[in-house]
């Protein structure tokens, strides 16, 4: 399930199947010009980096957001053919591959209010489905999640601390937990370790950003 997956660096990941996918592409070394979708969660620099994004898209690249940043991408020089706004609690398809949107919010903090339909995705890609949380603590809806592999923060500070994070993961209980967004803006390489620490022995805690 894990084959083909790549933590960047925080949250920006990268998936290589039929369809080469990032999500919040940030602080990408160099120009690969390979993406086939992008998907964003949210406007924060860490998340929605045009300089990144420009690494990595190229003329048909399919970019998936929140619908606040449609006319930046408009500015950007986006077709607005290539462009999907999305909201939260809604399924769609592109190019094939189905996802959802899973609101992704604070509950005890103001760096991402619920109102701003910030989103977190499950994309299913080879019939597993992968969760990317976004930036966001326990919330009553991911606590409802149903999925394989969860790529979850644990940095704390903007987000769920290791500890949350992992009562998140034994609550929906996926067969494999990532620890994101840690290593270079909040959070570090121990909070990695100690969440998968944390987790239910059935549960396979897997640390793929150094």
């Amino acid at each position: 399930m894990l084959k083909n997956v790549q933590v960047l660096c925080h949250n920006s990941i990268k998936i290589s199947n039929e369809e080469t996918i990032y999500i919040d592409p940030f602080i990408i070394d160099k120009n690969y010009n390979d993406a086939d979708i992008i998907f964003i969660t949210h406007s924060h620099y860490d998340h929605y980096s045009e300089e990144d994004i420009d690494k990595v898209i190229k003329e048909d690249t399919l970019i998936i957001i929140p619908e606040e940043l449609y006319s930046k991408l408009l500015e950007k020089g986006f077709k607005k053919e290539n462009i999907i706004t999305v909201k939260p609690n809604q399924k769609y398809i592109a190019k094939e591959i189905k996802f959802e949107t899973i609101p992704a919010y604070n509950k005890n903090k103001q760096f991402h209010p619920k109102e701003n339909e910030w989103i977190g995705y499950i994309i299913e890609l080879n019939n597993y489905k992968y969760y990317i949380a976004g930036d966001t603590d326990i919330t009553e809806e991911n606590k409802k999640i149903k999925c394989d592999v969860a790529l979850i923060p644990v940095g704390g500070t903007y987000t769920m601390d290791y500890k949350e994070a992992a009562t998140l993961i034994n609550t929906i209980k996926p067969k494999i937990a990532v620890p994101t967004h840690y290593g270079s803006i909040v959070g570090t390489k121990q909070d990695a370790i100690n969440f998968v620490n944390l987790l239910d022995k059935e549960i396979d805690g897997i640390i793929l950003m150094e």
